[in-house]
């Protein structure tokens, strides 16, 4: 992960922000530019409450290169409240106690360390909502 892409990005990994349709309401993450033809002032910003449910999950056992600290880990599609779904990985739960439906909340976890100079990078990640 290139460290100047991630800065570019990161409203989307620390606090989630989407877009709102102006005119139907819906909201899309991440943030898109307009499509050819559409009015830029369609779409407004918009921060994503970071709750919703676990649509579907995984655990992945073989997992990328510089993700091996974290192996074996869930990566989940959550369903935002706001409507959208976002990939991420699960955090701070056991594999056993994961259920479709589940509600979850957005944390702000390490994602990976960028090679040999150590460089941290932080992101989104979702873990079971503490009641």
């Amino acid at each position: 992960m290139q460290i100047a892409r991630h800065w570019r990005q990161r409203g989307a990994r620390y606090r989630l922000e989407g877009q709102r349709s102006r005119t139907t309401g819906a909201v899309r993450f991440p943030v898109q530019p307009p499509a050819l033809g559409e009015d830029v002032a369609e779409w407004e910003m918009v921060t994503l409450s970071g709750r919703g449910e676990i649509y579907s999950f995984s655990v992945l056992r073989q997992v990328p290169d510089g993700y091996e600290s974290f192996a074996p880990y869930p990566v989940a599609l959550v369903r935002l409240e706001e409507g959208p779904l976002v990939s991420a990985q699960l955090t701070d739960c056991a594999e056993g106690d994961l259920a479709i439906g589940q509600p979850v909340e957005m944390v702000t976890r390490q994602l990976v360390d960028n090679g040999e100079d150590h460089v941290l990078i932080y992101g989104y990640k979702f873990r079971p909502t503490i009641q």
